[in-house]
Protein backbone atom coordinates (compact mmCIF):
# COMPACT_ATOMS: atom_id res chain seq x y z
CA UNK A 1 0.00 0.00 0.00
CA UNK A 2 1.35 3.39 -0.90
CA UNK A 3 -0.31 6.94 0.21
CA UNK A 4 0.41 9.90 -1.93
CA UNK A 5 -0.17 13.70 -0.79
CA UNK A 6 0.51 16.27 -2.79
CA UNK A 7 1.48 19.71 -1.74
CA UNK A 8 2.80 23.51 -2.96
CA UNK A 9 -0.01 24.61 -4.80
CA UNK A 10 -1.06 28.15 -4.84
CA UNK A 11 -1.87 31.27 -6.79
CA UNK A 12 0.44 33.14 -9.02
CA UNK A 13 1.15 35.11 -11.35
CA UNK A 14 1.77 34.51 -15.17
CA UNK A 15 5.12 33.75 -15.89
CA UNK A 16 6.07 32.82 -12.12
CA UNK A 17 6.99 29.46 -10.62
CA UNK A 18 5.77 26.82 -8.40
CA UNK A 19 7.03 23.57 -6.68
CA UNK A 20 4.72 21.08 -5.94
CA UNK A 21 5.75 18.12 -3.90
CA UNK A 22 4.63 14.52 -3.58
CA UNK A 23 5.12 12.51 -0.53
CA UNK A 24 5.14 9.04 -0.59
CA UNK A 25 4.57 6.43 1.95
CA UNK A 26 5.84 2.88 2.06
CA UNK A 27 9.39 1.34 1.75
CA UNK A 28 9.01 0.20 -1.96
CA UNK A 29 8.77 3.61 -2.84
CA UNK A 30 12.42 3.38 -5.16
CA UNK A 31 10.44 0.70 -7.21
CA UNK A 32 7.36 2.87 -8.42
CA UNK A 33 7.00 4.83 -11.66
CA UNK A 34 5.73 8.36 -10.43
CA UNK A 35 3.61 10.56 -12.60
CA UNK A 36 2.10 14.19 -12.48
CA UNK A 37 -1.18 14.60 -14.12
CA UNK A 38 -3.72 17.67 -13.56
CA UNK A 39 -7.49 18.16 -14.19
CA UNK A 40 -8.75 21.83 -15.20
CA UNK A 41 -12.22 22.36 -14.84
CA UNK A 42 -14.88 20.75 -16.60
CA UNK A 43 -11.79 18.74 -18.18
CA UNK A 44 -10.47 14.97 -18.18
CA UNK A 45 -7.48 14.65 -16.05
CA UNK A 46 -4.42 14.45 -18.61
CA UNK A 47 -0.78 13.38 -18.16
CA UNK A 48 1.54 16.08 -17.42
CA UNK A 49 4.90 14.49 -16.66
CA UNK A 50 6.35 10.73 -15.43
CA UNK A 51 10.27 10.13 -13.86
CA UNK A 52 10.50 5.92 -13.81
CA UNK A 53 11.94 3.69 -11.39
CA UNK A 54 15.00 4.08 -13.34
CA UNK A 55 15.19 7.92 -13.70
CA UNK A 56 13.31 8.27 -17.20
CA UNK A 57 11.66 10.96 -18.09
CA UNK A 58 8.78 11.74 -20.24
CA UNK A 59 6.52 15.02 -20.35
CA UNK A 60 3.42 15.98 -22.39
CA UNK A 61 4.08 18.26 -25.07
CA UNK A 62 2.83 21.63 -23.44
CA UNK A 63 4.97 21.77 -20.49
CA UNK A 64 8.36 20.06 -22.42
CA UNK A 65 10.98 22.71 -21.48
CA UNK A 66 9.05 24.69 -18.22
CA UNK A 67 8.26 21.89 -16.12
CA UNK A 68 10.56 19.33 -14.46
CA UNK A 69 9.56 16.03 -12.79
CA UNK A 70 12.62 14.71 -9.89
CA UNK A 71 12.38 12.67 -7.25
CA UNK A 72 14.48 11.69 -4.06
CA UNK A 73 14.06 8.53 -3.16
CA UNK A 74 16.12 8.69 -0.07
CA UNK A 75 13.14 11.18 1.09
CA UNK A 76 10.00 9.38 -0.87
CA UNK A 77 9.60 12.26 -2.95
CA UNK A 78 8.57 13.69 -6.18
CA UNK A 79 8.80 16.92 -7.58
CA UNK A 80 7.11 18.90 -9.60
CA UNK A 81 9.41 21.96 -10.70
CA UNK A 82 6.86 24.50 -13.08
CA UNK A 83 8.44 27.63 -14.61
CA UNK A 84 6.89 30.33 -17.03
CA UNK A 85 3.45 29.29 -15.72
CA UNK A 86 0.41 30.18 -18.22
CA UNK A 87 -3.05 30.55 -17.56
CA UNK A 88 -3.90 27.51 -18.95
CA UNK A 89 -1.50 25.54 -16.58
CA UNK A 90 -4.35 25.91 -13.81
CA UNK A 91 -5.66 23.44 -12.70
CA UNK A 92 -5.83 20.57 -10.07
CA UNK A 93 -2.68 18.15 -10.00
CA UNK A 94 -2.27 15.27 -8.97
CA UNK A 95 0.23 12.81 -8.17
CA UNK A 96 0.05 9.02 -9.38
CA UNK A 97 2.12 5.87 -8.57
CA UNK A 98 2.27 2.56 -10.28
CA UNK A 99 4.30 -0.10 -11.46
CA UNK A 100 5.09 0.36 -14.78
CA UNK A 101 5.78 3.49 -16.92
CA UNK A 102 3.26 2.58 -19.01
CA UNK A 103 -0.03 2.49 -16.71
CA UNK A 104 0.89 5.31 -15.07
CA UNK A 105 1.13 6.79 -18.79
CA UNK A 106 -2.47 6.34 -19.65
CA UNK A 107 -3.41 7.25 -16.30
CA UNK A 108 -3.97 3.99 -14.95
CA UNK A 109 -2.01 4.41 -12.00
CA UNK A 110 -2.07 2.20 -8.82
CA UNK A 111 -2.16 5.57 -6.36
CA UNK A 112 -3.24 8.59 -6.32
CA UNK A 113 -2.98 11.69 -4.12
CA UNK A 114 -5.94 14.13 -3.33
CA UNK A 115 -4.38 16.66 -5.73
CA UNK A 116 -3.28 20.64 -5.07
CA UNK A 117 -4.85 23.37 -6.55
CA UNK A 118 -2.52 25.49 -8.93
CA UNK A 119 -4.29 28.75 -10.09
CA UNK A 120 -2.16 31.00 -12.74
CA UNK A 121 -3.74 34.37 -13.25
CA UNK A 122 -2.53 37.06 -15.96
Amino acid sequence: QVQLEESGGGLVQAGGSLRLSCAASGRTFSSFDMGWFRQAPGKERDFVAEITSGGRTIYTDSVKGRFTISRDNAKNMVYLQMNSLKPEDTAVYYCSAGTTWTKVRIGRGDYWGQGTQVTVYS
